[in-house]
């Protein structure tokens, strides 16, 4: 593996990926990948997680298109400098600021949108002109099979490889000198990944996700109603079955509307997956057994289990899990402490619906936080009295298709960000670039230092060219006067 990466560096470094033509020409091998391989991806997906081909484009393959588009349609653009203004004593100076790769970079990729999340990070490291070991999850082994094969075939396979395995060989990788680590998954292994950067002093990006919440207040148009609670069901359970970081782990309503929320839920949980879920294939499967066994332990607390209002039901042998819906689960209970990941809903009740921001503060700041609401006041103390990755107002999800956002966590959700532009950044090193002339200089830059030095330096810092003109000439007092 060492020598596999040494020849990567060698490549690097004889500069053919910081070529706007060879970032281009991989751009475009990804998007015939994702074109012509189309099939493959959705049978690859439907194998590894049941998704539906219609859930594998929404998720995957369509915001993918959508952001090649974009870095195609503004490579050039993100690669240019872009010019500084300098402080006045800078005379006949000029400053630029230029993007420029960080070298050879690893992306470790999670299993539940097993194209999106390898290939987003992609986009924007070759965009930037780095060269590129993906490690794709051992978890949906079909998908990586397919990624594996893919990048091979439609990429340079000098500067850009994928790595298949487990654990192991993450730790062997994780072992490497990089320029750029790029991780996304759990808090647990996000902080092996730091620890292991600490050697080199490797830069870190960190996806993880966490318990993120929705505010439901109380809505009086039944319009209103309806569509909020159609977002929420698939916010929650149309998302890879709630397996994804941004996808809604509880809701908070105020306790009088609760029954009319839960009632709702049902009705449209069952207009969107059937009568029985199970056999209409429109919600993913569980990802493994292991899995599997950690959501069933979940509601193994007679205490949580009493709280289920609707669902439950159960297929070990299919991986399947209902749609399942519950009301004030104890709040120590793991369900409440740990990251779902699944089709289960704890809906969690308040007096009123503001207590829900004393709620939200006492918790781990969430990678994303929706809030249902009309009110103007709510929506304000919300923006200024929480903290959270993204903060999305009547909606869910719909932030993590805008390329113009950045998408990223806060605290133990993460940090650094991507998507759009903000990929591009995210694997470049912004330099700062100074050109100076030498047909000026200003002599009070330099010691001995003096009173007269002092308040030229201030004036130079407080007042345009002509002041500073004026106070040199003596036509003109510096407004600040020290004295030794």
């Amino acid at each position: 593996m060492e020598t596999e990466l040494n020849h990567m560096r060698e490549y690097y470094e004889g500069g053919y990926t910081k070529e706007a033509s060879w970032r281009e020409a991989q751009l475009k091998g990804l998007r015939s990948f994702i074109i012509e391989k189309q099939e493959d991806i959705m049978n690859a997906l439907l194998q590894d997680l049941g998704k539906h081909q219609v859930e594998a484009f929404r998720d995957e393959i369509g915001t993918l298109m959508k952001t090649l588009n974009l870095a195609l349609k503004n490579l050039k653009k993100w690669m240019s400098a872009k010019k500084a203004e300098l402080p006045k004593i800078a005379l006949l100076t000029s400053a630029e600021i230029v993007p420029e790769p960080f070298g050879l970079v690893l992306i470790i990729s999670s299993w539940n949108f097993p194209f999106g999340l390898s290939l987003e990070p992609v986009i924007g490291a070759v965009a930037a002109g780095n060269t590129v070991v993906l490690k794709p999850s051992e978890l949906s082994p079909a998908c990586s099979s397919v990624l594996a094969s893919g990048l091979a075939t439609y990429l340079d396979h000098k500067a850009i490889k994928v790595i298949q395995g487990g654990p192991q060989e993450t730790q062997q990788l994780l072992h490497q000198r990089w320029d750029k680590i790029f991780f996304t998954g759990s808090a647990h292994v996000g902080r092996i990944v730091m620890s292991a950067a600490v050697n080199h002093l490797t830069p870190v990006t960190l996806e993880l996700g966490g318990k993120c919440p929705a505010v439901v207040d109380s809505l009086s148009s039944s319009w209103d109603i309806e569509v909020a609670v159609k977002r929420i069901a698939v916010g929650k359970f149309g998302t890879c079955a709630g397996q994804a970081c941004i996808a809604i782990d509880y809701v908070i309503v105020e306790k009088e509307y609760c029954s009319k929320l839960v009632e709702l839920l049902k009705v449209w949980i069952k207009k969107m997956f059937g009568e029985n879920p199970k056999h209409t294939k429109t919600i993913s499967r569980i990802v493994n057994k292991h899995h599997f066994f950690r959501l069933k332990n979940l509601l193994a607390d007679a205490k949580v289990n009493e709280s289920v209002v609707y669902g439950g039901s159960m297929d070990e042998q299919d991986l399947f899990i209902e749609p399942t819906i519950l009301v004030d689960p104890p709040l120590e209970a793991s369900i409440m402490t740990e990251e779902i990941f699944g089709p289960l809903l704890p809906i969690i009740t308040v007096g009123k619906i503001e207590d829900s921001i004393k709620f939200l503060r006492s918790r781990p700041k969430p990678l994303a936080l929706y809030v249902f609401t009309k009110s103007q006041t709510l929506q304000r103390r919300i923006l200024s009295e929480t903290s959270s990755g993204s903060l999305t107002f009547n909606d869910a999800i719909l932030q993590y298709a805008a390329d113009t956002l950045p998408f990223g966590g806060v605290g133990e959700s993460g940090f650094g960000m991507y998507h759009g532009k903000f990929s591009f950044d995210t694997f470049s090193h912004h330099k700062a670039i100074v050109r100076r002339s030498f047909l000026t200089d200003f002599w009070y830059r330099y010691p001995p230092w003096t009173l007269n030095k002092l308040q030229l330096l201030e004036v130079s810092y407080n007042y345009d060219y002509l002041g500073l003109l004026l106070v040199v000439l003596g036509l003109k007092k510096p407004s600040n006067r020290r004295h030794f």
